[in-house]
């Protein structure tokens, strides 16, 4: 093994002492609060039309939601999973019910996700398929009965997807509680 020289060394800690110092600077830089009055780094405020602003359900929210679907499951003595997507189809919470089986987690996430894309139930789109077959193709779509949207002011702001009762009309009775629960 080549031993390094101590120029060699020197130049390398110089180097590295530019680098942090440079880091450190660039970090202080950014995180430096404007001064105000006439100073050049004031924030640049966005125009109006420039920018949307959207409701989203909270955390408590989504989890009442999904709470409540999966109890109006569990007094029927049904196995389910539920799944509460944002507006952005982001799984916000997801509940598997004991003994649901190990397909229902997705399913129900997949329904929520339908049902808030088209703020529709998926019951009714189910029934679209038959004038329009390809919509089944839409990554992360499942055009199954279960998913129930969740609108504010006719906007959509979620979807409840649940999967696992032995029928759709029964998953989406137990979606529809979750949306109830919500008051919306």
């Amino acid at each position: 093994m080549k031993k390094t020289t101590v120029r060699t060394r020197v130049l390398t800690g110089a180097v590295a002492l530019a680098a942090l110092g440079a880091g450190t600077f660039g970090a202080m830089t950014a995180t430096a609060a404007p001064k105000g009055d006439g100073d050049v780094a004031q924030t640049a405020e966005a125009r109006k039309p420039d920018t949307l602003t959207s409701t989203h359900l909270s955390i408590d929210a989504a989890t009442r939601a999904a709470e409540a679907a999966l109890h109006a499951a569990e007094k029927e003595n049904q196995h389910v999973s539920v799944a509460v997507v944002d507006r952005n189809g982001t799984t916000v919470v997801t509940l598997r019910g004991d003994g649901a089986g190990p397909q229902s987690y997705e399913s129900a996430q997949r329904k929520a996700f339908t049902a808030v894309s088209w703020n529709a139930p998926t019951s009714e789109l189910a029934k679209r398929l038959a004038q329009a077959p390809n919509l089944k193709d839409i990554p992360g779509t499942l055009f199954l009965a279960s998913g129930a949207p969740v609108a504010d002011k006719g906007a959509p702001i979620a979807g409840i997807g649940v999967a696992g009762a032995p029928s759709g009309d029964l998953d989406e009775k137990y979606a529809q509680a979750g949306a109830a629960s919500l008051g919306k």
